[in-house]
């Protein structure tokens, strides 16, 4: 279950226009019958518990500041794990939100090259303010760990 990190192959600008951060992973998967919605689900079905205890400290250190924090009682209802879905066809799902500091989007794709089904994750971002940089970086190094962990659940 190889992650391999390739180019975003989404229009980042149609996306979330003014985006300033893109990039992608992908990950072969033997199900023929997979889906977008169904990757989607299997990615975020569970989280590492270190991911688990990120996303915790994360939502204790941004209440404060009135930041969303995930699992908000007034998020709609169509999600995939803890992100609000924005728009979905059988080969990709498209989910995120928008806040004061950022707005973003995880795109998640299903191609069947040669019988196999590869799931590419894009994660989006657009920051509004020194915020929204400042928690880019910050959580960059554990985005980058967190998104292959979550594919390789496609796979198993």
């Amino acid at each position: 279950m190889i992650v391999r990190e390739i180019k975003p192959a989404v229009d980042a600008d149609a996306l979330l226009a003014g985006a300033q951060f893109a990039d992608a992973f992908c990950i072969e998967a033997g199900d023929r019958d997979l889906d977008a919605r169904r990757a989607a689900e299997r990615m975020m079905a569970r989280q590492p518990r270190w991911a688990e205890a990120l996303v915790s400290l994360r939502n204790l250190l941004l209440a404060p500041l009135g930041l969303k924090t995930s699992g908000r009682a007034d998020a709609p209802r169509d999600m995939i794990g803890i992100f609000p879905v924005v728009s979905e066809t059988p080969d990709r799902l498209i989910a995120g939100f928008n806040d004061r500091h950022l707005d973003f989007r995880v795109v998640v794709d299903v191609t069947a090259p040669g019988g196999v089904r590869q799931v590419t994750a894009t994660t989006v971002v657009r920051t509004h303010n020194w915020l929204g940089r400042t928690y880019l970086a910050i959580i960059m190094p554990f985005h980058r760990l967190i998104v292959p962990a979550l594919l390789r659940q496609v796979a198993a």
